[in-house]
């Protein structure tokens, strides 16, 4: 698709993402779902309030009634929609630094859109084929103040809350000036854990930290740990679907073994996980282990979301997926990431040991990513044009379901183009971080000198 990516589309307020934008995005999605009443939430990036006006004038003019939820983390949203039974249009650039915001569409039954619904919606926002109304029939507006509380309840109502309180457990907070800042810290409090926070005032500048919980963007975090001697430590992305930890010693702990262990407490044999052609080893272990299948899809919630149906139409059971980036799904709870309820899952781990103890089955792996960024249409074919030819150069085994992985049998790399942002990303894995950076920067290097000759 040309304007829905991996997660939504976002892009840079003021250049690619603009009310005017917006605007038709929500009177496409207004004329393809034909509903009585869609509602709208953002997080609290400093631009979400003007384009969350915007999506509110396109769908009335749809003739759709507008909820307007305010700063919701996206799970919440998904929440709502399902609660109520009205899509909702988010306005988020999730992990994106804060000059980002952006769009993701959510349905009537809380989940992101399927690929073919979006391609629908896409069809006509391209060709402005928009279903308006005469200015009598336009939607009315009203606001909704209860989703982030409905929200909570609904996450400390599919947990044991009873376990997690006798566990007595203290949990580092980072939500990143996000919307998380809103819910999580209400959510851990309920649950009877003891909550120290850093960067937990919302705002848009994001001061703090950026948006994206990465090892180097989340050094506070580390030390609140260590400082409060917390049993585990907890960041979010900007609209808090994501969660990343830190263990008992202020130690990150790596996405990919995050999702290993989850997968390893819930798999069944005979189950099936999903997740991305970016795939961790660790994973691939523990479908071997607990003889479950695993799918593999183009990076991106959307086509996990969409893989996850598929399957769950034909009868499997798909226990957990996700990412190794701390976007966790549990379809059982919802078809959605969600970082608050991911993280209590995480510390259902912890009722026995602790945090180091629970990941410690998925060391051995060291895992490294580096971005090439580009300015023109030029650079960007130039660069994927070199990563075919690295690729069919290559001693390893090639994957292209999303990019180019090359399997080396002890470690894989791979790269493909970001659905969000104008980087080709790179990927490298292996059991020694020698391994891993000699492979990332090989291809990396053949990248930028064809980008540079662009």
């Amino acid at each position: 698709m040309k304007v829905f990516g991996s997660s939504g589309v976002r892009g840079v307020v003021g250049e690619t993402i603009t009310p005017a934008f917006v605007g038709r995005v929500a009177k496409a999605a207004g004329s393809t779902w034909g509903t009585g009443a869609v509602a709208v939430a953002r997080d609290t990036r400093r631009t979400g309030g003007m384009l969350a006006d915007a999506v509110a004038a396109g769908l009335a003019a749809t003739g759709s009634d507008v909820r307007r939820l305010g700063v919701v983390p996206t799970p919440g949203a998904q929440a709502y929609a399902e609660r109520s039974g009205e899509p909702v249009v988010m306005v988020t650039a999730s992990h994106n630094p804060p000059e980002y915001n952006g769009v993701k569409l959510i349905g009537a039954d809380g989940v992101e859109l399927s690929r073919d619904t979006l391609k629908r919606v896409e069809d006509r926002l391209l060709a402005e084929r928009f279903d308006t109304v005469p200015w009598d029939e336009t939607g009315e507006r009203r606001r909704v103040d209860s989703a982030r509380r409905e929200y909570v309840d609904g996450l400390l109502d599919a947990v044991d809350r009873d376990a997690l309180a006798e566990a007595d457990l203290t949990v580092a907070l980072d939500p990143g000036h996000g919307a998380g800042a809103l819910t999580s810290p209400r959510f851990f409090r309920e649950l009877g854990c003891a909550v120290r926070t850093v960067n937990a005032q919302p705002d848009g500048y994001f001061p703090g930290r950026d948006p994206e919980p990465v090892a180097e963007n989340l050094d506070d975090l580390g030390e609140l740990v260590r400082a409060t001697d917390a049993d585990l430590g907890v960041a979010h992305d900007g609209d808090a679907d994501r969660a990343i930890f830190y263990d008992e010693t202020g130690s990150y702990i790596e996405g990919d073994a995050t999702l290993a262990a989850l997968a390893d407490a819930a798999l069944d044999p005979g189950d099936t996980t999903v997740s991305a052609v970016n795939v961790s080893q660790r994973l691939v272990d523990v479908a071997e282990r607990t003889g479950a299948t695993l799918e593999l899809t183009p990076i991106g919630s959307t086509n996990i979301i969409t893989r996850i149906r598929e399957l769950t139409a034909e009868g499997e059971r798909v226990p957990v997926a996700g990412e190794g980036n701390g976007g966790v799904l549990f379809p059982g709870y919802r078809l959605a990431r969600d970082g608050a309820y991911t993280a209590a899952k995480f510390l259902d781990l912890l009722t026995d040991q602790n945090a180091s103890e629970a990941v410690a089955d998925y060391a051995g792996y060291a895992n490294v990513r580096e971005n090439v960024g580009y300015g023109t249409d030029a650079e960007r074919e130039a660069m994927l044009a070199a990563a075919e030819e690295y690729a069919a150069a290559a001693e390893a085994t090639p994957t292209t379901i999303d990019g180019y992985r090359l399997d080396y049998g002890d470690a894989w790399v791979l790269a493909r183009p970001s659905g969000t942002e104008p980087v080709v990303r790179v990927y490298a894995e292996a059991g020694e971080r020698d391994r891993a950076e000699a492979l990332a920067t090989a291809f990396r290097d053949a990248l930028v000198e064809a980008k540079t000759e662009a």
